[in-house]
Parts: C-alpha cells; structure tokens; sequence
C-alpha cells in the first residue's frame, strides 16, 4: 500500500498538538474522499528514536483495508512524495504537520480541499500570478503578469478562486491589456489563459451595507478634490459619494445602488487604482436614476456620470468595469456566458423601457470599443453615440468631466444634445456621403467621366471609369485579347495606370511580345508578318522590358491547377494595396476552375461569381475588364454576336456596367479585313458613354489599333519605308 507524504497542514485542528508530530501519511487513493466509513488516525513507530516525541500518523478505515490506486510501498522519510494526479504539475512540500484530535468530523474532506487549493496555487504561480496569499471564495485584486499594472503598476488583475479551491477565473481590467482565462487544480491540468474562456462560478453574492462596509461622509479634503473637477456637493450627496479609511489611507466610496439598497460599492484612491468588492452583483452605477427614463445616457466612469448631472442630466448611468482594450469580433455570447457586460443583463428591465440610449463613453479606442459592445446587446437601432468637441487641431476631448472643465456645462448639454445616430453596419444616410457627392460634383477626383480609351471615334461611345465591370465579348479570332492589350498600352500612356494580367490563353513570352509591339509600334521579329518593317532593336527591346515591369504584374498558377475567382480577386487585391494597379483583366471565363456546387445552377453561380467581381472593383476603385466567349451560334450570319449570346448566362450583361462586342470582317469581298468593329452594346453610366458602334483600323506588323483617318496615314508611311 502506498502512503501520499503531505507536507502542509491537512486539519486546521491539528494546529493544537503542533510539537507532535513531523510527518503525516495518508494512505489510499484519491477516491478515499467517497468513504463514508470512520477513519481514525493511529501512530506508526517512528524510525528514528532520536526523540520520543518523533512519531508518524497513519490514517486507516476502521472496518476494512483501504486499497488505493497505488502499489504497496511507503514512502522514505528523507524524500518528500512529488506526485501528478491526472496531469497536474508536481508539488512539494516540507511544512512539519500537528497532530490531529482523536475524532473529527470529516478531515479527509478538509484535506482533499486543501489539496486542490494548493496545486491550483501552483499552476497559477506557473503562469506567474501570485496566489500565495489568495482566499478561495472571495475575488483577489493582483499585478497582472502580463502588463505589469502599466506605468502606475495598477492592481488590476481580478482573481476568483472557488470556495472548495478547484478553479480559478481571471481577467486584468486594464483597458490596453484585458488577459482573462481560467484554470482547474484537476481535470486535464490544461489552463485556458490566451483565449477567452469562461469558468461559471455560481456563488451566492453578498449582501453588504453602509455601516458593514464602514463608510462614512467625505470629508473636506474629498470635497475639495471634486470642487476641482467642477464637480459640487450637492451632487455628490444626491450620488451617495462616500469614504473609506483603510491603512491610514482615505479612499472614495461609489456606492452601486438599486431601489435604495447597496448592492455593490466601488473604491478609487489618489493613485486612481480602482477596486470593488468582492463577491457582489454588478450593476450600472446610478441604476435609480434611470428608473423609467425613455432617454438613457451611458458613460465610462463615475466621474463622468457626476459631470453630467453637473450639466442637468440626472438620466445617466456608468458602466462599472471600465472599457475592453478592443471590439469582439465574435457573437455575442450567452447570457450566462457573457461575464464582462453582465452588468446589462441584470439591469435588462432597466434598459428595456429606454426608447433612445446616448452612448457617452470616452473617446479613445477602448471607449469606442466599449460603446460597440454596449450597442451589440441592447440594440443598434435605438443607440445614438456623442462626438466630442475638438480640444485643438490634433486632439479631441475624452469624455464628459474634460468637456465639463474646460467648456463648462452648457458645451456638454450641447454635445448630448448633438447626439448621433449609432451607425448600423449597411445602413447610411447621404448626409455620409456628402463629401463624396461635393467632390464628384467639383470635378476633384479628374476621372469623373472616365480615362478616354485613346481613339477618337470611342470618345463619345466608351470611357474607363475606375470601380467599373466591362465585359468583351467576339466569335473567336475577332482580336477581343488583341484589343484588350491595345487600351491598356493607351491608359498607361496618357494616364500612368498599370494593371494585373490574367490571361489563360497567352504563353508570357508571346504577352510580352505582342504588348512591346504595342508599345515600341516595331515587329519584335524579322519575319513574314513584320513585312520589311524595321525589327526592334536591343535598347528598344532592354526599354521595353522595363516597361513591362513597372507596368503589368502577372497572375499565374504555377501548377497545372485552374486559377478560381477568388484566387485572382485575393491576387489582385494585393496588387491593389502593393502596388496601387488601377485595372484588372481576367481573359477568359471558361479558363477559370468553376467550382460550382452541384446543386446550384450556372445562372446562379454566374451571378454570384460576377457580385463578387463587382465588390471588388468598386471597393478598390479598380476597373475590371471580364472576356466571356459566345456560345456555338447556330446558323450564323457572319455578323457581330450578341451580348446575350455570351455562353454560360444573360447575367453577364445584366450585371456588367459596360457591354462590347469586337467583331472584324472576314469575308474580303465585304470590306477590308483589317477593319475592326467595337460594338458598344451596354453603357451603365450615362456620364461616360452611351451605346453606339465605332471603327478602328487594325495594324498587322505592329498589333496596334488606331482611328480610320490616322490607319491610311500609317499605312503611306510604312509603304514608304519599304522602298
């Protein structure tokens, strides 16, 4: 049978006979906790006879052998028992033990509990809290390892250890830090201090009152310090602002009432270290004074919530717990979950009769965030949200008693007055809008009625309006790529765009070859197509490469994998943010990996693949220019194809801002080959264009398109540098 050497007091009655006994052994396994048999303690003989009071304890059931858990084998007297019950780090002990009474109630109960108590102090020490002297039962105020309690080393790490010492919750209060978790003495010996656990202790609350807690009326000095702040008597008499002397030290008391009864109270010294006490229902600080109010504000800090009964507003209460470092970014939890704002939830009848809530917390980021979290639970539709005045050029005001101090009380009305709407996440008004609407309306931006594409005879018909989807279409062959190519080597000239390239057809060196043609306007070869056009030269082509460089950026698999829309978006976004590209070309449609659940249409997908197309050149003011290919026309003519002959949808010109059809002749006898017919089919935005048809001359030798009248003039040139 094997003994489990513990080296602290296990019965705080055995501090009586403490020159008995140096060592103490508890025979059996955990589960002995389960007997309901009488255990007795009985003296064992000690090894040792150097002294006659050296006698070791052995606790026995009476009526049968305990068999425990572990094999038969005491334990040595020179080496203390390190032992890990169900993964719990190792502990040590070596205080010397009294010697119990001869009868006690239920000291294997007593034991286990200061057994638990004792690894869950260890595992905390591990995580460098400081628990030594912690109480189980009551909330312990601690240096937060994690900021060190900041500049000032504020107390704010809140510790709660259960009564029977088995876990442990925390949290620091301080609004840069906000660390919370929780820990267990057993179970998987796991501690959850990096996430946001939640440890329900359910635990009745104390019931306190003034003369319990030993308050009493401020005295002079107190008043004095808030005549300061602009802050009268007379308010903090209708407040009930009291004092506490503990350590020679005065301290101000907020007293947390509800229907008259003291339910909480809340303590601030000179340092501004703040603590409550412990174990008792949190509450909003002023609950009374909203009794039935339709209007209700809300700030940070019981001195903002005085200031604004100094401004005439007695309808106004304070959170007691001080604002979070940040925004939660996941739902909203339980209530019983919901531990931090749970001071809204047991005022719920409170603030369910408030018609119009006014969030008046601090201004900073934490009381942002703050203002959030409040939002989020009573309703964003009923909460408007104060701005604070500006302080100078670079500052704003931080909350109610700056604005009262230096502005006076009339500028705080005003500014609750003044309150605004809380923003609902999708809804706005225009009054959001107007700067956008003056600055379009001014002409600031230079791109109001788009970039002109380059070509006279488009002017009228088509121009590039950043934020906008143009779709282009054409039979095969119609030279939709080849045109494509052309206005990005125009935008880049006149306007400095550059652009992501997307394009499944084009090996990247045949890309490359056919955007310097453009760009150079000389073949990149000396070769059947170039005629006797002089060949680019090495500077040019050197020139030309870094051109394409600063100009282009790729986006390619680099395996034999289909590029999906949402890898090209995510790839064009960073090329956006990266290197402020202005265009998007995605060439062609039927290239992409369409991973279309099954039990979704292709009109669906469609639609939704071309929403998701639209929000991203709307949100990074980048244009897009999506090639989708007709389907297989039947019996056609040889004429240009319709937009709603796109193969895969009609959403693709339902959903587009642009629609354009290329379409080249290929019968000689109908007119020349070269000839290049750009359909304006769909024009959203009547400021950059309208539906029409224009013409343009398509140069063979060097790729380029160019308006009618400025082809024939090429042409003689080229014709004359043959001879």
């Amino acid at each position: 049978m094997r003994f489990l050497h513990h080296n602290q007091c296990l019965y705080s009655s055995f501090s009586k006979l403490s020159s008995l006994s140096s060592s103490f052994y508890l025979m059996g396994s955990f589960n002995l906790c389960k007997s309901s048999s009488l255990l007795f303690l009985s003296p064992l003989s000690s090894s040792s006879s150097s002294s006659s009071s050296s006698q070791r304890f052995f606790l026995y059931k009476s009526n049968s052998v305990l068999h425990g858990s572990f094999p038969v084998r005491p334990m040595s007297r020179g080496k203390a028992f390190s032992m890990k019950p169900n993964g719990v780090s190792s502990f040590t002990s070596h205080a010397n033990v009294p010697r119990p009474p001869e009868f006690m109630e239920n000291p294997l109960a007593e034991a286990l509990s200061l057994t638990r108590l004792n690894i869950l102090k260890k595992k905390l020490q591990e995580l460098d809290i400081d628990a030594e002297f912690c109480v189980p039962g009551q909330t312990n105020h601690l240096l937060c390892p994690m900021c060190k309690g900041g500049d000032s080393g504020e107390r704010a790490l809140s510790l709660h250890i259960s009564e029977d010492g088995g876990a442990a919750v925390w949290m620091c209060f301080r609004a840069k830090c906000g660390w919370k978790g929780r820990t267990l003495a057993f179970a998987d010996g796991r501690s959850s201090h990096q996430i946001s656990g939640q440890l329900t202790l359910k635990q009745k609350k104390r019931k306190i009152t003034v003369e319990s807690l030993q308050l009493e009326p401020l005295c002079d000095e107190l008043v004095a310090y808030f005549a300061e702040r602009l802050i009268s008597k007379d308010t903090l008499l209708r407040n009930s602002v009291m004092q506490k002397r503990s350590n020679n030290q005065i301290s101000i008391a907020f007293t947390y009432k509800r229907r008259g009864a003291l339910i909480s109270c809340k303590y601030r010294d000179v340092n501004k270290k703040f603590w409550q006490e412990a174990n008792t229902e949190k509450i909003f600080y002023g609950l009374d004074d909203i009794d039935g109010a339709s209007d209700i504000i809300i700030v940070e800090g019981e001195i903002d919530k005085l200031s604004m009964a100094e401004a005439g507003f007695h309808n106004c209460v304070s959170v007691p717990d001080g604002a979070p470092p940040s925004a939660s970014q996941k739902d909203v939890p339980p209530v019983d979950q919901d531990t931090k704002y749970q001071y809204l939830w047991n005022c719920k009848d409170y603030l369910s009769k408030a018609s119009r809530i006014i969030l008046a917390t601090d201004g900073d980021a934490p009381g942002q965030a703050l203002a959030e979290e409040i939002a989020r639970r009573v309703g964003r539709e009923r909460c408007w949200r104060v701005k604070w005045p500006k302080k100078n050029e670079a500052n704003h005001f931080k909350d109610a008693n700056e604005v009262l101090m230096y502005l006076g009380p009339e500028a705080l009305r005003e500014v609750v007055d003044n309150a605004e709407l809380f923003p609902i996440r999708g809804l706005f008004n225009f009054k959001n809008y107007f700067d956008e609407i003056d600055s379009y309306y001014h002409k600031k931006g230079g791109n109001e009625f788009g970039v002109p594409t380059g070509w006279k005879a488009l002017n009228d018909l088509y121009n590039v309006v950043p934020g906008e989807l143009t779709i282009v279409t054409g039979i095969p062959n119609s030279g939709k790529s080849e045109w494509i190519d052309a206005l990005l080597c125009n935008l880049n000239e006149s306007s400095g765009w550059k652009f992501v390239l997307c394009s499944m057809e084009n090996q990247v060196r045949e890309h490359a070859r056919k955007l310097l043609e453009k760009r150079i306007k000389k073949p990149f070869f000396s070769a059947r197509y170039g005629g006797a056009v002089e060949r680019m030269s090495l500077d040019e082509l050197e020139q030309g490469k870094q051109w394409l460089n600063d100009t282009f950026f790729l986006a390619r698999c680099e395996n034999e994998s289909l590029p999906s829309i949402n890898w090209v978006l995510d790839l064009a976004k960073a090329a956006v943010l990266r290197h402020g590209v202005s265009g998007l070309v995605i060439d062609p449609y039927n290239e992409l990996d369409h991973q279309r659940p099954s039990s979704q249409t292709e009109t669906e997908y469609v639609s939704q693949m071309l929403t998701k197309v639209k929000r991203f050149a709307q949100h990074h003011a980048c244009h897009v220019w999506f090639v989708a290919h007709p389907r297989q026309l039947q019996n056609w003519s040889g004429g240009a194809p319709n937009m709603y002959d796109i193969s895969g949808s009609a959403h693709f010109i339902n959903k587009c801002d642009n629609g354009i059809v290329i379409h080249r002749n290929r019968d000689p006898e109908s007119g020349p080959i070269d000839l290049v017919q750009v359909c304006v089919r769909k024009v959203r935005n009547k400021v950059a264009g309208t539906i029409g048809e224009a013409y343009l001359a398509y140069n063979r030798v060097t790729g380029e398109f160019l308006d009618t009248d400025e082809s024939f003039r090429i042409e003689q040139r080229l014709k004359k540098s043959k001879f």
